[in-house]
């Protein structure tokens, strides 16, 4: 399972014209789904995002989590996550898990995962956000603890 987190200042999604999440400061990911993964890969995944420090102490220290300091979360299913462009230019999706058993996991992520605004899984999104830092940190559960 992969996730890239990011720091904002805000974020939203719109699908369809309609804004279906929206935050201000807080954390952002793209989360996507791995062929191969499995539950601890969600339990590992929702642990360190929940625990991720990427917002500054008064030192000026990344050592505080959105959690910490009462921040909001947006998630948002992003498959291409798991593109493999290893061999040629146009992304091999073969990494990533199908598309049926994705939304089953995504669903479980977010139940799992708790209080978050998010993005629809398998629509066609407009994410828009305001990067702070920029801070943006690759998480990935097979090269986890």
């Amino acid at each position: 399972m992969r996730a890239v987190a990011m720091r904002v200042l805000r974020a939203d999604v719109v699908v369809a014209g309609e804004t279906v999440a929206r935050i201000g400061r807080g954390q952002a990911c793209l989360v996507g789904f791995g062929r191969d993964d499995q539950d601890r890969d969600l339990d590992w995944m929702v642990r360190k995002l929940h625990a991720l420090r990427i917002f500054e102490d008064e030192r000026g220290r990344l050592s505080l989590s959105a959690d910490a300091l009462g921040l909001a979360h947006l998630l948002v299913p992003q498959f291409t996550l798991y593109g493999d462009v290893g061999r040629g230019n146009r992304p091999d999706f073969g990494p990533a898990m199908p598309p049926e058993e994705a939304r089953a996991r995504w669903q479980a992520f977010l139940l799992r995962f708790g209080a978050a605004e998010a993005g629809i899984f398998g629509a066609d999104m407009r994410v828009s956000l305001e990067n702070d830092g920029p801070v943006t940190i690759l998480v990935d559960s097979r090269r986890g603890d």
